[in-house]
């Protein structure tokens, strides 16, 4: 009876496979190795995906807000002001004291034409804005310019201690288109 001869590369059942076939499996172009290489890729876009849903989710709770300074600020003493235009608060507080004979009061640095910071030009006496040209004269009052209306002032009084206290978000407007003037409103000036 004739022997029956099996193929060399025939590999019995339940023995370990050969270093070549295992090479063969390993290799960057066998179906497993691509297959898992899929997975992954899935694995990792589905993840990246859920990570940054729970970021959006977590900054829910904490809402964007702007903290905007105090708007109430202690301006010092009456005394503190010589007569005319007071700058130290134009930076910190966007305002201008102005001290006349019998009154103080504070205009808010805010053109009315399109809400730039004008200049004071002490040699001309006048507030220049240097975005459209409107010009105010000392009192905040606009005579040239594309500017609608005088510049806002700003609550002030004298607190229990003698000091001027100054509410930027409290404003007295003037406006003739409108028939409004508050400039002399109890809060647009304190007497001195």
């Amino acid at each position: 009876m004739p022997e029956q001869i099996q193929p060399k590369s025939a590999e019995k059942p339940g023995a370990s496979p050969s270093p070549a076939a295992a090479a063969k499996s390993n290799s960057s172009d066998s179906p497993e190795v691509v297959n898992r290489q899929r997975r992954r890729l899935i694995w990792t876009c589905l993840w990246g995906y859920l990570g940054v849903n729970f970021l959006m989710f977590l900054r829910y709770f904490f809402p964007r807000a702007l903290f905007e300074p105090p708007t109430i600020y202690n301006a010092g003493y009456p005394a503190d002001f010589s007569l005319g235009i007071d700058q130290r608060f134009l930076q910190s507080e966007r305002c201008w004291v102005v001290r006349e004979p019998g009154r103080l009061f504070v205009i808010f640095a805010q053109c009315t034409h399109l809400g730039c910071t004008p200049d004071w030009e002490a040699a001309q006496n006048i507030f220049h804005c240097p975005c459209h040209g409107s010009e105010y004269d000392s009192e905040g009052v606009n005579f040239a310019g594309p500017a609608p209306r005088p510049m806002d002032r700003c609550f002030v009084q004298i607190d229990p201690s003698g000091q001027i206290v100054v509410d930027t978000s409290r404003r007295y407007i003037m406006d003739p288109a409108a028939g409004t003037n508050q400039f002399n409103d109890p809060g647009a000036y304190i007497a001195v």
